[in-house]
């Protein structure tokens, strides 16, 4: 705290809440406090293209790479998972080089003029309760994204939550399935400005929720004059992203998928919607203040329950489903392949944090291919 009176502004860690006692005298003080986000956004003269959302924004940043690589773009990837924006203020990319840019809702609350020449909202469902406290703040956070926007830059977001949710002022391009959307899905088709782009089943990444991800980077890169013949290339090769519905084995017939970075509720009820077979998921660790009853909605062949909530997590689901308390993945692991039968799917979509037992979902995706595998 004493060395607020030695410098004019204070520069915080994303993970680093509002209330901590030296950022609240900071600004008691009228001292400038900057996030990650913004000091790199400063720092940084490249223009930018930032994704937020409540799921999906690594998919569709790493996405939207592939798209410029396949356009022969030069194109800097970063955020939460990989090369953080701020280190390119040390090694800067090429002048002509686009920085693709994930941002939470923890860099996004610290924004005061961030403008991004695109913005990209995924969809907004409810996490980070814990820090945020309302799903009103939460939201309030990631709309941060347009708020700095002007008129020559680009503001995309799905169609249903209305141009005028969005603040800013920058042109606006939705995507959703009526026709009214710049970027449609209408009987099987994505189509572009009235043209047809190419069939929803050529894009290569599964799942519903992935579709929309695909159609909202789509519709990013179009909107500022990407190629849509290197669109429909992108759409079509890119696989995905390692801990996203990640297939890391079949054995006896059962295929285990990795969707270590599912956590929360909403990101384990879209993996679920993904598949067609029976699907025996493990669930659990550190919930974030989440309610879990959702859950008993999702129809799984069954759930396997690890980690700290575990016992919040059953309550949630009651009767809905069968449910096992595994305590650790590697119990969970051996119970769901002792059940699951040849043409099932055994998925490790948390819902929650993995801090209580693993490094970080990396580590506890990494433990389930193993397992996997064994």
């Amino acid at each position: 705290m004493h060395l607020l009176g030695r410098v004019r502004a204070v520069v915080k860690s994303p993970g680093v809440p509002a209330q901590a006692p030296v950022v609240a005298e900071a600004r008691r003080r009228g001292m400038p406090v900057l996030g990650e986000l913004e000091l790199a956004w400063r720092c940084v003269p490249n223009e930018v293209i930032a994704v937020t959302g409540t799921n999906g924004k690594t998919t569709t940043v790493e996405l939207l790479g592939h798209l410029h690589r396949e356009a022969g773009l030069p194109v800097v990837v970063v955020g939460n998972v990989g090369t953080a924006y701020a280190s390119l203020a040390a090694e800067p990319p090429a002048p002509e080089a686009v920085v693709v840019c994930e941002a939470s809702s923890f860099q996004l609350e610290d924004a005061i003029e961030f403008a991004p020449e695109a913005a990209v909202l995924l969809n907004l469902g409810a996490d980070h309760l814990d820090r945020h406290g309302t799903v009103a703040a939460y939201h309030a956070a990631k709309l941060r994204i347009f708020a700095g926007q002007g008129n020559d830059d680009v503001a995309v977001a799905p169609e249903r939550l209305g141009v005028e949710d969005l603040g800013g002022c920058a042109r606006r391009v939705c995507f959703g399935d009526s026709p009214e959307a710049e970027l449609s899905l209408r009987a099987g088709t994505l189509w572009w400005a009235q043209e047809p782009l190419l069939r929803a089943d050529e894009v290569r990444l599964r799942g519903p929720h992935n579709l929309r991800n695909a159609m909202a980077a789509a519709a990013a890169v179009l909107a500022r004059g990407m190629d849509p013949d290197a669109v429909r290339a992108g759409l079509r090769t890119f696989a995905g992203v390692p801990h996203r519905l990640e297939e890391v084995a079949e054995a006896g017939g059962i295929l285990y998928v990795n969707d270590s970075k599912a956590t929360n509720v909403e990101s384990t009820l879209v993996a679920l919607r993904s598949f067609t077979q029976p699907v025996h998921v493990i669930l659990g660790g550190q919930g974030k203040a989440q309610d879990f009853t959702p859950l008993r909605d999702a129809a799984p062949a069954a759930a396997y329950l690890i980690g700290e909530d575990a016992k919040l997590i059953a309550a949630a689901i009651g009767d809905a489903y069968p449910v096992v308390r595994c305590g650790d993945l590697e119990h969970a692991v051996a119970a769901a392949r002792a059940a699951a039968a040849p043409g099932d799917v055994v998925l490790l979509s948390p819902a929650c944090a993995s801090f209580d037992q693993f490094r970080d979902f990396e580590h506890r995706g990494e433990e389930f291919a193993r397992l996997a595998r064994t």
